[in-house]
C-alpha cells in the first residue's frame, strides 16, 4: 500500500507537469509567431548568400498582414529590382518585370530556395503557419547564446500541407523570441538549422534583427538575413495584396 502511494505521489506530479507542457507549448508558439508577425508589418532587409567561391547580396522589402498575405519586392541588384512575390491565402503568384509575366507558383515550388539562397519559397512568403499547420511540445529547457530557452517540437498535423517532417524551435523564455530553429525532412533527418541573434529595438519590439540559415550537408553554404528595418501593426488594406499591385509597387 506504501508502495502504490509514493508510486501514485510520483506519477501524479510527473503528469500534471506534462500535459502543462502541453497546454503551454501552442501558447509560447503563438505568442512567438504573434511578435515577429505582428497584426500587419513592413521590413526591409538584406540577404547575403554565402557559397565556397562566391558571395551574392539581395536587399528587399517585406509587408505582412497576419498569416493570410504576405508581398516581398526585389530592390537590389539591378538585374532583379522590381521583382515581386504575392501570398494570397493559400494562392502565390511572382512577377518578372524584365519579361512582364505573372507566374502562378505551385505548392511544389515551396521547398525551392528563394532567389538561390538556402531560404525556401516556404520561409519568405509565410505558406505554412508553425501555429495552425502543426502540432506543438515542450521536449526541454536549453540555453541559445546564454539566453534561457523553451526547446519545443513542432510536428505536423496529418492534414497540413507543409514541406517539413519536422521542426524544433528553441525560443526565449523572456522575450518570445525564435533563436533558433531546426528542421528536418519526412525521414527525419536535418535539413538546416536557423540562428537568430543581434536582438535590438525594431519599432516597439526587441526581436533578432541578424539571422544564418545554415544547410546540414552543404560546407562552407549559408544564407544571413540582416533587418534593416522593421514597423509592426501599420495600416494596410487587403486590396494592398493584389497582382496589380505587385506591378506598380515601390
Amino acid at each position: 500500500m506504501n508502495r502504490l502511494k509514493h508510486f501514485v505521489l510520483f506519477i501524479v506530479p510527473f503528469f500534471l507537469i506534462n500535459s502543462g507542457f502541453s497546454q503551454n507549448a501552442t501558447e509560447i508558439i503563438k505568442k512567438a509567431d504573434k511578435k515577429f508577425r505582428g497584426n500587419s508589418a513592413k521590413s526591409e532587409m538584406t540577404m547575403t548568400i554565402v557559397r565556397p567561391t562566391w558571395k551574392r547580396t539581395i536587399k528587399f522589402k517585406t509587408w505582412g498582414k497576419g498569416s493570410d498575405y504576405s508581398l516581398a519586392l526585389i530592390t537590389y541588384p539591378v538585374k532583379e529590382k522590381g521583382q515581386t512575390f504575392l501570398k494570397r491565402n493559400n494562392e502565390m503568384w511572382t512577377w518578372n518585370p524584365k519579361i512582364s509575366r505573372l507566374i502562378k507558383m505551385p505548392p511544389s515550388l515551396m521547398s525551392q530556395g528563394w532567389m538561390g539562397s538556402d531560404y525556401s519559397n516556404d520561409d519568405i512568403l509565410k505558406e505554412s503557419s508553425i501555429v495552425n499547420d502543426y502540432t506543438h511540445k515542450i521536449i526541454g529547457s536549453e540555453k541559445v547564446d546564454g539566453i534561457d530557452c523553451y526547446k519545443i517540437e513542432l510536428i505536423p498535423k496529418e492534414d497540413a500541407v507543409v514541406i517539413w517532417g519536422k521542426l524544433i524551435k528553441w525560443i526565449s523564455k523572456k522575450e518570445f523570441n525564435q533563436l533558433k530553429s531546426e528542421y528536418f525532412d519526412e525521414d527525419g533527418y536535418l535539413v538546416k538549422t536557423e540562428i537568430a541573434s543581434s536582438v535590438k529595438l525594431m519599432g516597439n519590439k526587441k526581436i533578432p534583427t541578424h539571422i544564418e540559415i545554415i544547410p546540414a550537408e552543404k560546407p562552407n553554404h549559408k544564407t544571413i538575413v540582416d533587418i534593416n528595418s522593421m514597423i509592426f501593426n501599420i495600416p494596410i488594406n487587403d486590396n494592398f495584396f493584389s497582382q496589380q499591385n505587385m506591378k506598380r509597387v515601390k
